[in-house]
């Protein structure tokens, strides 16, 4: 099993952050992982995007050129890394900033509202939980229960409120990728 990630956003939306913590997770489980982020200067507001490999065996590179899953959380996105996405791959998209999508019938795409998913939450900062739960509820590629822990260690004392937005989030996101 490898699998080859890559989440593309703009900076502030979480878009590293799903990449850290699907390696975090994945290395928590036993499993080889790889973490490479990218980002211009302006970091918030510009374009960041994080390659993830996930992977059982040891791993030879950490880029990711044609992934199997990429999650895209605005149209710039999908416009750049879209038609590199491996056959019978995973298109993961927030349809409230992906308004084209994209045109392909060899892959899966997931659309979703995460912007609102988010919103009705009460707070934009969990945009990517919603993101990651799709991931996990689609591919089973980790385990909610080594997520749930790894963000209860990380946001227990600096931040009780948002670690319990987050978990909610991500069991919307799991629910939307169960479909």
């Amino acid at each position: 099993m490898k699998t080859e990630i890559i989440c593309s956003g703009f900076g502030g939306q979480g878009a590293l952050t799903i990449g850290k913590f699907l390696a975090k997770s994945g290395m928590g489980e036993g499993l080889n992982v790889s973490w490479l982020p990218s980002y211009g200067p302006e970091m918030r507001g510009g374009t960041a995007n994080v390659s993830a490999i996930i992977s059982d065996k040891p791993i030879a590179s950490p880029l990711v050129t044609y992934p199997d899953i990429l999650v895209a959380l605005n149209q710039p996105s999908i416009d750049k890394f879209g038609p590199n996405i491996k056959k019978n791959g995973i298109l993961i998209a927030n349809s409230d900033m992906c308004p084209h999508g994209i045109k392909r019938d060899d892959i899966t795409v997931i659309e979703a509202p995460m912007n609102e998913i988010a919103s009705e939450i009460g707070s934009m900062k969990v945009l990517n939980m919603v993101a990651i739960g799709i991931v996990i509820g689609k591919t089973n590629i980790i385990k909610y229960e080594t997520l749930e822990k790894d963000l209860t260690n990380f946001l227990k004392k600096k931040n009780p409120e948002l670690l319990k937005a987050n978990l909610i989030a991500i069991k919307k996101g799991i629910d939307i990728g169960k479909k």
